[in-house]
């Protein structure tokens, strides 16, 4: 079976970094891999990318060592199933919210004895090896997003959930769960009550010996995540990449002010 890019990054001690894709193209799936990350993320939850699209997205992934991840819908057993069928390297699952959902969402990812996930890799023994099936357990990563009130309240539990491979912070809703509408929306969280908060994932999942990851809005703040200590960086998607781009090189021709955007390849 061919490495996971994230697990050889975590053998060596390293922090990898990550992008969404929200963009249901495989072209556009193609051009962010060919960029250099160590893994992305296909969204199947907020994206609008659906099961076909995102099979084709990993395709187009093929030819780069990136890792193939996917955020599924939700804690769904045939959602989950599916997606690693599908060739899916990394399964994120959004409001994991107690050491149940935790242990429901390792059971639907994994082979018996340790899971209940039924044996049909269907494209992933093609994309991934013929020895898949021996060897997926190894390679596949489990993540947990901790994004609610009542996660943190059970944040120890999670951690310590067998099989899990880490946690991986939603700051938006994490950010309205604990705080309501008392700060603006977004990532790369400045308040000191949201700084501890994240810190209390970080040292909870290092604690179990689990890995933790950061949803980051900009590069700065991913340095940031990457200091605090941080297994993976998740930086901003395609969508907000691509306009940003286009609003730089508007507003580069709008000023004359050039310098501020390369347009070349």
């Amino acid at each position: 079976m061919k490495p996971n890019r994230i697990r050889e990054i975590w053998a060596k001690g390293g922090c990898a970094l990550n992008a969404f894709l929200s963009i249901p193209s495989p072209f556009a799936a193609e051009i962010m891999a060919a960029q250099g990350y160590d893994g992305l993320i296909v969204d199947l939850q907020h994206g609008v990318i659906d099961y076909m699209t995102a099979v084709g997205m990993f395709q187009a992934m093929q030819g780069n060592p990136v890792a193939p991840m996917a955020r599924v819908e939700w804690l769904d057993p045939v959602a989950i199933m599916k997606i690693l069928d599908a060739g899916a390297y990394g399964v994120i699952c959004p409001m994991v919210n107690t050491a149940d959902d935790a242990a429901r969402l390792v059971s639907y990812a994994r082979y018996p004895p340790h899971g209940v996930r039924s044996f049909g890799p269907g494209r992933a023994v093609f994309s991934a090896g013929a020895d898949y099936g021996q060897r997926a357990e190894d390679e596949i990563v489990v993540l947990a997003m901790i994004e609610t009130a009542e996660a943190m309240e059970n944040l120890d539990a999670i951690a310590a959930t067998p099989g899990l491979d880490g946690l991986y912070i939603g700051p938006v809703d994490l950010t309205l769960a604990l705080t309501g509408r008392k700060y603006r929306i977004g990532f790369d969280r400045e308040e000191p009550e949201m700084i501890e908060a994240i810190q209390r994932v970080l040292a909870a999942a290092h604690g179990a010996g689990k890995r933790a990851a950061l949803h980051c809005g900009s590069m700065e703040y991913a340095l940031r995540g990457k200091e605090w200590g941080f297994d993976m960086v998740t930086v901003s998607n395609d969508v907000r990449l691509m306009a940003g781009a286009a609003a730089a090189s508007v507003q580069a021709f709008r000023t004359g002010q050039t310098k501020s955007f390369d347009g070349s390849y």
